[in-house]
């Protein structure tokens, strides 16, 4: 999906005054090896290749949330295929001893919403600082760029001082869409679509626009091929490029540049990044029910889930997983 806020550098100081308030809008270095924007392409499963550890850890994101997903890289797979059975008994709401590839997504949804709301609640009370339970543009922009604000003299000369004069206005921006009643202040489901727009109808234009401004790097309002290849890859060397650039490449002909012009208009950015026909839910559920379902009757026994509970779960031993610390009654 549209994946978060984009990468930015901060210096020493205002790094450590500002990771806390800083920290839900997703700071990342940026990468050496493939990145996505969106959610993974629903391709033939049949199809799909051989699972590895990058696609288990996306199993285990979605069948238990990015901070839930922690769990069983404390556990031995005993504990881990334990905690997934009373997980398993959950999900199947009818109780009749199936989980169907609805009850998947039903839950894999539910997985989603928990971990956006959780995320915003664990950082609500660093911006609401006069504890009326909303949130002022004011708050906001004073808890994150106060200190730059207030000693701008310290970042004339480095590349900070540019980032923030950039992100200032763009956070400027993204909070009045997000505000729907214009007051100037978000409610927290206002400031949940501040934090995470791609969740929310009406603030997909700016998903839009902000992802177009990141990557279109010469400032044509476009993107073209070079821009898009390095949005997800860094060359540090001279190597050739990987197999997956060249496809990547390709995918951008055949497939993002729908009028073929050699470059993406936000209209095409908005396809390849927001695409209409996908539920990513029910995508995952089809994934897990095809890869687990060892008699092919389109529905698992918690037996096919235990027999491979790596890939809903992970394990110490296999080192897919973080860190779970939450007991499964609060799942």
């Amino acid at each position: 999906m549209a994946r978060g806020t984009r990468s930015r550098r901060l210096g020493f100081a205002l790094g450590l005054l500002l990771a806390l308030a800083l920290a839900p809008r997703a700071l990342r270095a940026k990468p050496t090896v493939r990145k996505e924007r969106v959610v993974r392409p629903d391709s033939e499963l049949g199809e799909r290749p051989p699972e590895d550890n990058q696609s288990f850890q996306y199993d285990h994101e979605a069948f238990l949330g990015k901070d839930d997903s922690k769990t069983f890289d404390q556990l031995t797979p005993n504990e881990s295929q334990e905690r997934l059975g009373k997980i398993v008994d959950r999900i199947d709401n009818d109780g009749d001893g199936f989980v169907t590839t609805e009850e998947l997504k039903t839950w894999i949804k539910r997985v989603q919403k928990r971990y956006i709301y959780d995320n915003v609640a664990k950082v609500w009370k660093d911006y609401d600082r006069d504890k009326d339970h909303k949130i002022s543009w004011e708050e906001y922009k004073q808890a994150t760029y106060g200190y730059y604000l207030g000693n701008p003299a310290e970042f004339q000369d480095s590349s900070d001082h540019h980032t923030f004069k950039k992100m200032l206005p763009r956070d400027e921006r993204r909070f009045k869409a997000a505000d729907l009643d214009g007051d100037q202040t978000a409610t927290r489901e206002e400031f949940t679509a501040f934090l995470h727009p791609e969740e929310f109808e009406h603030m997909k234009e700016i998903v839009v626009l902000e992802t177009l401004e990141d990557i279109d790097k010469n400032g044509d309002g476009f993107v073209d091929q070079d821009e898009y290849i390095a949005d997800m890859f860094s060359h540090e060397d001279n190597s050739p490029e990987p197999d997956w650039v060249l496809s990547e490449r390709e995918q951008f002909n055949e497939f993002r540049d729908l009028n073929k012009d050699g470059k993406l208009d936000k209209d095409e950015i908005r396809h390849w990044i927001l695409p209409q026909d996908y539920d990513h839910a029910q995508a995952e559920a089809r994934h897990l029910v095809y890869e687990s379902d060892k008699n092919k009757d389109e529905k698992l026994t918690k037996e096919e889930i235990l027999e491979n509970w790596n890939m809903f779960v992970g394990s110490q031993a296999t080192n897919y997983g973080e860190d779970l610390t939450k007991n499964h009654d609060e799942l």
